[in-house]
């Protein structure tokens, strides 16, 4: 398994700077849809009724990272530094924006999805580059590889990671947020087309990722999709029973499953590929890969889980 993971590491998945361009403009539209359906009142929500929205952030960005961090622990000699870096990322991101679709099909709280997600998108601006410093030095204290060269070359900077983050989510959501308040009528026209472009596009962009190293898939995904597999699949299950727990009830713990397991991964691809954050030089194809499959994988798991 780890040989093989090394050699998915080896994967070069460069994109050029118009590819990147593209990429940031798709993730700033996106986060512009989820703008538009946030509203005061999401926040007001917070304040009514405070304890489903406090599990619901405790469980995205406090116990989602911890149970990631003991997950990638626990592979221990089995992944390479890129693949655990890639879990710890994804983990460190915000719920994805069709979080708030799936919690209306599952028959889950709709109201408290959206105002999750309005929430963990702008706590994350924050929490992601925290999050992702936090775990990812404790891996390079702790991890079985801490001698690893490429540990060695990767440099975790939370400031260049948070004034990214800001760009790619605080801009879009204020825009968002303004475009809501002033023209409600064409708001209510464009959200659902935008939401359902950047769907597609994301999705189409990470195929296109695939296609152009199939070879390479082909040969090694099955690692990749079980690890993937089993990172969802606890994201999930933490989300539903830390919910259960804390006493909520089945409406609003479907919600924070699936708040908890569907995660921006377009943002985290975002930041793999900026070079102010990692080097293109490093060999973070298992990191990437892991991050672009997520971003697929999440939306079949959910599906499949919480269908009617």
């Amino acid at each position: 398994m780890f040989e093989a993971l090394q050699a998915m590491d080896k994967v070069r998945l460069d994109f050029t700077g118009g590819g990147l361009l593209i990429l940031n403009i798709t993730i700033a539209i996106i986060m512009f849809g989820v703008a538009l359906e946030i509203k005061p009142a999401h926040f007001r929500e917070l304040l009514r009724k405070p304890r489903p929205v406090v599990v619901g952030f405790l469980s995205q960005f406090v116990l989602l990272p911890a149970l990631t961090f003991l997950l990638v622990m626990a592979f221990w000699n089995n992944i390479t530094v890129g693949v655990a870096m890639g879990m710890i990322l994804v983990a460190a991101c915000p719920g994805g924006n069709v979080s708030n679709f799936f919690s209306t099909f599952s028959k889950g709280n709709a109201a408290l999805s959206v105002s999750l997600t309005a929430i963990a998108t702008m706590v994350a601006i924050v929490l992601t580059p925290l999050n992702f410093a936090i775990y990812g030095k404790l891996y390079q204290i702790a991890g079985p590889h801490n001698s690893n060269e490429l540990l060695r070359q990767i440099s975790i900077e939370p400031w260049q990671m948070f004034k990214t983050v800001l760009i790619l989510l605080g801009i879009p959501i204020v825009a968002g947020m303004l475009f809501n308040h002033y023209l409600p009528k064409i708001t209510d026209k464009i959200k659902k087309p935008i939401r359902i472009f950047s769907i597609i596009f994301f999705m189409g962009m990470v195929v296109m990722l695939f296609v152009s190293n199939y070879d390479y898939f082909l040969k090694y995904i099955s690692w990749i999709l079980l690890i993937v597999f089993l990172h969802n699949l606890i994201a999930l299950v933490s989300g539903y029973y830390f919910s259960r727990i804390t006493r909520l009830s089945e409406q609003n713990s479907r919600t924070i499953a699936i708040e908890t397991g569907i995660q921006n991964s377009g943002l985290g691809l975002v930041l793999i590929f900026n070079p102010n954050i990692f080097s293109p030089d490093l060999p973070l194809g298992g990191m990437m890969i892991v991050v672009a499959w997520w971003g697929i994988w999440h939306i079949i798991s959910t599906r499949c889980a919480f269908e009617k």
